[in-house]
């Protein structure tokens, strides 16, 4: 079966957040189960800076975006043995950044078109379409809509992964006619207007073959109007054909076993080794070298969405204990700004690391105790899987991806990898940690979490094998 990922971002080549990981890592996963997957996205300027060299020209083509007759160059190479082609247009993507720039609705809907269009230079003809959040959902619609009388297209299924449905690709009623030469007609409530706009994310839910999330839980969440962003009755009523499928993480990159940016590797057999990994970062970060003390980790964005206003109102209670904590991230400035503050106040206990660094992330992983994602929502969540992967405890809200992943730790079975707790309240956060707390001076117990936590297998072989299975019953569609 042939699959074709069409994505905004994939590691090693473009990343701004948990799309690129799972783009990256999946195609690999699903090769091993006998598919060919191939994967096509942007040819930004960060890409040809520091690819050029392995990139193959392999043709142009014209793509009409409404009035516009614009150049599409194609350039592919191979890497792990997944074909990747990047669709070139200097005006579209020679710039700094990927996303937020004034005309990303043109932008995005020129690489949907391009993406349709450029299947006509390449031996290689899809059964599967995978697009992947707001800026591949007008894909299957233009499948759908404006392709489906091209003899070229007619066998095409398509899937449509909502990634975060936060971000919707919200853009003026002009751009239909503007950018996709499409009429009044699709601009109606059940296929394409969105409060008065049109909406690209809409445009997938309404008109792909399958829908996936990545997570179960989040699958569900999303049907409710807390956490539907105004799509929650759009997404009932699509029920029949939405699932969720968990994502996993590269256990080859994320292996404390193996991990090339750790001093001292580890696994649980040798897990006291785990502790010279912590003095390690306590000296790179300038902290007092202890390893009998706990050390609480973030590595996340700074935005609301991440229950960073739940750690603001807890933070210097946890201060008061004998602690440690250490924040990676960028984000909202207010948020930043706190982070800092903190940094200088208590300048023994917290450290705080502005922007991200991927070596330190690492060491991060490795050398905490205690991993906290208070999140709001969360569609899936991978730093919690990775935590999980190096036996850093995670304490998680029971939300999404993270209530898929994360077992609270049942003290009368032995059983559970973490800790959770349900309500997004503060007080629940704080009583979870100084739970966790209770647990970690237990070193017996303490290591029996760590035990089940390292147990835990996120890898994507189980989350390619549902793929597969989705797959086979689309292509099977008439």
């Amino acid at each position: 079966m042939r699959v074709l990922f069409t994505v905004s971002e994939c590691v090693p080549f473009a990343k701004s957040g948990g799309l690129a990981d799972v783009t990256g890592s999946l195609p690999n996963a699903l090769k091993e189960n006998g598919l060919d997957v191939r994967v096509v996205m942007p040819l930004y300027k960060i890409i040809s800076d520091k690819y050029d060299a392995i990139l193959s020209f392999v043709g142009h083509i014209n793509v009409n975006v409404g009035w516009r007759n614009q150049y599409c160059g194609v350039y592919t190479t191979k890497l792990n043995n997944i074909d990747y082609y990047f669709i070139d247009n200097k005006y579209y993507f020679d710039r700094e950044g990927f996303y937020g720039h004034f005309d990303d609705g043109e932008r995005f809907a020129y690489f949907s078109t391009a993406c349709i269009e450029f299947i006509r230079l390449i031996d290689f003809k899809p059964d599967i379409i995978h697009c992947h959040d707001w800026h591949t959902g007008m894909i299957p619609f233009l499948l759908k809509y404006k392709y489906r009388y091209d003899e070229l297209y007619q066998d095409f299924r398509s899937i449509f992964t909502i990634h975060n449905l936060q971000y919707q690709g919200v853009f003026s009623k002009e751009c239909l006619k503007d950018f996709f030469d499409l009429g009044e007609e699709y601009f109606s409530s059940h296929l394409l207007e969105f409060n008065g706009c049109i909406s690209y994310m809409k445009a997938g839910i309404v008109s792909a073959d399958q829908i996936t999330t990545v997570s179960p839980t989040y699958r569900n969440e999303i049907q409710y109007e807390f956490f539907g962003e105004n799509l929650d009755g759009l997404l009932r009523d699509k029920s029949y054909k939405l699932s969720g499928i968990l994502n996993g993480i590269d256990t080859k990159i994320y292996n404390p076993s193996d991990d090339k940016l750790l001093k001292y590797n580890y696994d649980m057999s040798t897990i006291e080794k785990k502790v010279l990994n912590k003095k390690d970062l306590q000296q790179e970060l300038g902290l007092p070298i202890n390893s009998h003390i706990p050390i609480i980790a973030m590595i996340t964005r700074l935005t609301c969405q991440k229950g960073i206003e739940l750690v603001q109102h807890i933070l210097h209670e946890v201060l008061q204990e004998d602690v440690q904590f250490i924040l990676l991230g960028s984000g909202d400035s207010e948020y930043e700004s706190y982070f800092r503050y903190m940094e200088m106040n208590f300048k023994n206990k917290v450290r705080a690391y502005i922007g991200f660094n991927e070596e330190l992330a690492h060491k991060i992983y490795a050398g905490s105790d205690i991993f906290v994602m208070p999140s709001l929502f969360e569609p899936c969540g991978l730093a919690q899987m990775i935590a999980l992967r190096y036996g850093t405890i995670p304490i998680v809200r029971e939300t999404g991806g993270l209530n898929d992943s994360v077992c609270s730790y049942n003290e009368l079975t032995d059983e559970g990898n973490g800790f959770t707790f349900h309500n997004y309240n503060a007080h629940e956060l704080l009583f979870t940690i100084k739970r966790a707390f209770r647990y970690y001076y237990d070193k017996d117990i303490w290591r029996r979490i760590m035990s089940n936590a390292m147990d835990s297998d996120f890898s994507w072989y189980c989350s390619a094998k549902q793929y597969k299975s989705l797959y086979e019953q689309v292509r099977t569609l008439v």
